[in-house]
């Protein structure tokens, strides 16, 4: 996202520096309050910092909670760039061996645009994994998630303890979910990703 010409006229009013959550890839987020931004909330990144724009007026909490939102943009953007079928095998391949022992092995990875009520499908007899196109553009920890339920899905076909256990392994799975959940909320979607009973990611 551009810089935001307000702040380089001048007109901030508190800043405030931190670490970011676990996972992101800039070293330090840069909080710049601004007494003439009303609603807006913008973000970029500069050098190795990202630097989240916000109206002066808001809470501690709100502070918190837009950070995070502007990072997942950030992230969702910068992903963009996306991951061709070769590359998305590679990246299964680096999942299962760095959560699975790498004894998830897939014969097959790739996009699939046929899939608007889910995320991911895994047909272990084949050893085949597809993903939803939909997929291109989020965050890349999500199209993690969504690829180790399936690689998960090699080894335990169903979603029982097991399953369950298996995915412990990823340390973001439930932001993962509370994205695609909100994601599903967002568009009215049928299907919650990921719900035990389910066969495919959901």
């Amino acid at each position: 996202m551009p810089a935001d010409p307000l702040h380089r006229a001048g007109t901030t009013q508190r800043s405030t520096t931190s670490q970011p959550p676990s996972g992101s890839r800039a070293s330090a987020i840069e909080v710049r309050r601004s007494a003439r931004r009303r609603r807006t909330v913008s973000a970029y990144r500069e050098g190795d910092r990202t630097v989240v724009l916000i109206p002066a007026r808001m809470s501690e909490a709100e502070e918190q909670r837009w950070v995070t939102v502007m990072l997942d943009k950030l992230a969702a953007q910068e992903s963009k760039r996306a991951l061709g079928d070769a590359d998305l095998a590679e990246r299964a391949r680096r999942l299962s061996d760095q959560y699975f022992e790498g004894r998830a092995r897939p014969a097959s990875v790739r996009w699939v645009t046929n899939q608007n009520t889910r995320w991911g499908s895994c047909t272990p007899a084949e050893g085949s994994i597809r993903l939803s196109h939909r997929l291109q553009g989020m965050p890349e920890y999500v199209v993690d998630y969504v690829l180790v339920h399936e690689l998960a899905h090699l080894l335990v076909p169903g979603h029982g303890p097991r399953f369950w256990e298996l995915l412990k392994a990823y340390p973001r799975t439930e932001r993962a979910r509370g994205y695609l959940e909100g994601v599903v909320a967002a568009e009215r979607l049928p299907h919650v990703p990921g719900t035990r009973g389910d066969s495919p990611t959901r």
